[in-house]
C-alpha cells in the first residue's frame, strides 16, 4: 500500500470528525511518510509499519469522541463516544453497550420515581375535583411526604447522573486502552 492509498483510506475512516481535526491528523501522517522517506524507507514499508488505516481511523475517532465527551458531558457527546468505542471491535458491543444500557435503565427509573413522587400532591389535589367528598387530610400529608421524598430523589439523581456519565467515560477510556493493547501493569 502506498502513501496515497493509505491516506485515502484513513480519510474515509475519519469522515465523522470535524474537518480541521481530520486535516490535522492527515497532515501528521503525511509528515510521518516524509520523515520515513528521508530515512530511506519506501512508502510501502512506512504504510506497513503504521498498520491498517481503518484501525487507526477507528482508534483516533474513539479517542476524539471520548475526549470531547470528557470535556463537555452531554448525552450527544456520550452517545457518539459509545458508538466510536463500540466500533473498535465486536467485543466492545457486549462490554460497552451492556453496562451502558443497565446504567441508563437505572437512571431513567430514578428520574421517573423522583418526578412521580414530586408530582404526587397535584394528583391528591385533583382527587376531590374528580371524586367529590373524598378529600382527607391524611392523603394530603402522605402526598406532601412523597413530594419531599421526590425532591430528595431528584436532587440525588442530578448528582448520580453526572457521576455515572463521568464514570462511564472513564470506563470507556479504560476499555479503549485495553482494546488497543496499551494497558500496562502500572494502570491496574
Amino acid at each position: 500500500m502506498n502513501k496515497g492509498i493509505f491516506l485515502t483510506q484513513l480519510q474515509a475512516t475519519l469522515t465523522k470528525l470535524p474537518n480541521d481535526e481530520r486535516q490535522e491528523i492527515l497532515q501528521d501522517y503525511e509528515e510521518y511518510f516524509t520523515i520515513g522517506q528521508l530515512d530511506g524507507k519506501s512508502e510501502e514499508q512506512i504504510a506497513a509499519s503504521l498498520g491498517s488505516p481503518k484501525t487507526i481511523g477507528k482508534e483516533l475517532s474513539a479517542a476524539y469522541h471520548l475526549e470531547k465527551a470528557e470535556t463537555t458531558v452531554t448525552t450527544g457527546n456520550l452517545m457518539r463516544a459509545i458508538w466510536a468505542v463500540i466500533g473498535l471491535g465486536f467485543f466492545n458491543l457486549i462490554i460497552v453497550l451492556g453496562p451502558f444500557v443497565a446504567f441508563a435503565g437505572i437512571l431513567v427509573a430514578g428520574w421517573i420515581m423522583g418526578i412521580g413522587f414530586t408530582a404526587a400532591p397535584l394528583l391528591i389535589l385533583l382527587n376531590p375535583i374528580l371524586v367529590p367528598g373524598t378529600f382527607e387530610l391524611f392523603d394530603l400529608f402522605n402526598a406532601l411526604a412523597l413530594c419531599g421524598l421526590g425532591l430528595f430523589i431528584t436532587i440525588g439523581m442530578l448528582y448520580a447522573t453526572k457521576a455515572s456519565m463521568n464514570g462511564f467515560i472513564r470506563y470507556m477510556k479504560f476499555n479503549q486502552k485495553l482494546v488497543k493493547g496499551g494497558l500496562t501493569h502500572a494502570e491496574h
